[in-house]
């Protein structure tokens, strides 16, 4: 099992380098004429070196990440940290919540230990990558604040689900599975609902759109496409990038339309529209509601997993360690990553049809020209690549490429007439 372990580490980066490989050998391709209108000669040498900046902090990233976890498996680091979380929590007289703070401390200690690695190479991918291209707008103060915000609440949120899961697991083992899967989908699904209105707002400001020329513009066209709109709401995500993009929150009655203030900056009236028409054919498909229980079957089966993993104790003892509820969570998640990784390709697959059939639902509305021109727009300020690798596409993607997205709406648009 122990050789397992590093078979599938080694396997995860080998898999993640082949594939950037395979992408960094489409840059010097012609850029596809259905694109030469946006993708000029200057203009695709600054995406080139921009895709290679991210390649190269990429490799550093998963470099760094393997040789780390390597080491911690091979030379026992996991198991001195167990061995200290066992030192430090003799003193608690109950079991149960020995259990519980062993756990915690455990993977608080890991947690920080991550973020305190990664810190730097984000420093350095908003900093100095995105600096240099014009997308950074995040002043130190604010980069910092959001660190230590979403660090904050990353670790609430886990010490919340592990709590759960040594009490569930003490008292109820061969429930364990199904219990907790219960318990953290009805987290997932609270915050889900609560998304704008809870965890927006930490790093966010959102404000009601303005009466005036677009609002009306959406509000029209929502009532044409029977989409019953409840508010509309501006993200001032111009402090922190000059990335745009629009979105649906919440479900049922909660449902609420967010828009980039950079959007709103970089694309016209039709467009923006285009983009939203697009926003709610997805609602109006239920991909929505298909990609929440399809994430909660698989789920599911993690859970299911874990609880066998747990009952015969396969990980703990493979690197040495005595049974241990906390150790054989970590490493479980090391070992569950092939299947987590042939989940993805479906789940992305299916995503990418999502995205094709909300572009068709635009189209219906006469909305295909508008759609392709905010799509190219939205692409070239972001510098996206116009010739990803298939390959690459097929394993990272959840969207179908700018091409092929123009390609489907110029043909659907000829089929309709």
């Amino acid at each position: 099992m122990f050789y397992l372990l590093i078979a599938i580490v080694v396997f995860d980066f080998i898999i993640g380098r082949t594939l950037s490989v395979l992408n960094a050998s489409r840059e010097k391709l012609p850029v596809p004429a259905l694109l030469a209108d946006i993708y000029s000669e200057d203009k695709h040498r600054e995406q080139t070196r921009y895709s290679r900046a991210n390649r190269r902090l990429s490799w550093v990233t998963n470099s760094v990440s393997l040789v780390i976890m390597l080491l911690m498996l091979c030379l026992g680091g996991f198991r001195w940290l167990d061995n200290c979380v066992h030192l430090w929590t003799m003193p608690i007289a109950s079991e149960l919540w020995r259990e519980v703070a062993m756990a915690l401390l455990f993977f608080l200690i890991i947690s920080l230990a991550e973020e305190l690695i990664s810190l730097p190479l984000s420093v350095y991918q908003n900093f100095v990558i995105e600096q240099r291209f014009g997308f950074n707008k995040t002043t130190p103060v604010l980069f910092l604040t959001d660190w230590l915000k979403s660090t904050l609440l990353q670790m609430l949120l886990t010490a919340a689900v592990l709590t759960i899961m040594v009490v569930v697991y003490h008292y109820l083992p061969d429930w364990f599975w199904l219990i907790v899967w219960a318990a953290v989908s009805a987290i997932s699904l609270f915050f889900s609902y609560f998304y704008s209105q809870l965890i927006v707002p930490l790093f966010n400001k959102q404000t009601r759109l303005e009466d005036g020329e677009l609002r009306s513009a959406i509000e029209k066209f929502a009532s044409e496409a029977g989409f019953p709109l409840s508010d509309i709401y501006v993200l001032d995500s111009s402090k922190r990038t000059t990335h745009a993009n629009a979105y649906f929150t919440g479900f049922g009655k909660n449902k609420r339309i967010v828009l980039y203030d950079s959007l709103i900056e970089q694309l016209s009236t039709e467009e923006i529209v285009a983009v939203l028409a697009h926003e709610i054919g997805h609602n109006k498909r239920r991909h929505n509601i298909r990609q929440l229980l399809s994430g909660l079957l698989q789920s599911l089966l993690l859970f299911f997993l874990l609880s066998l993993v747990l009952k015969f104790n396969l990980l703990s003892s493979a690197i040495g360690c005595e049974e241990s509820l906390h150790v054989n969570l970590f490493l479980f998640y090391i070992v569950y990553s092939p299947l987590n990784l042939l989940l993805s390709l479906l789940t992305n697959y299916l995503s990418r049809r999502h995205e094709y059939q909300a572009d068709e639902f635009a189209l219906t509305h006469g909305m295909a020209a508008q759609l392709s021109s905010a799509l190219k727009k939205m692409s070239v300020n972001s510098l996206s690549n116009p010739n990803p690798h298939p390959a690459f596409v097929f394993f990272h993607y959840s969207h179908p490429t700018l091409l092929s997205r123009l390609e489907h709406l110029s043909g659907s648009q000829t089929d309709c007439r």
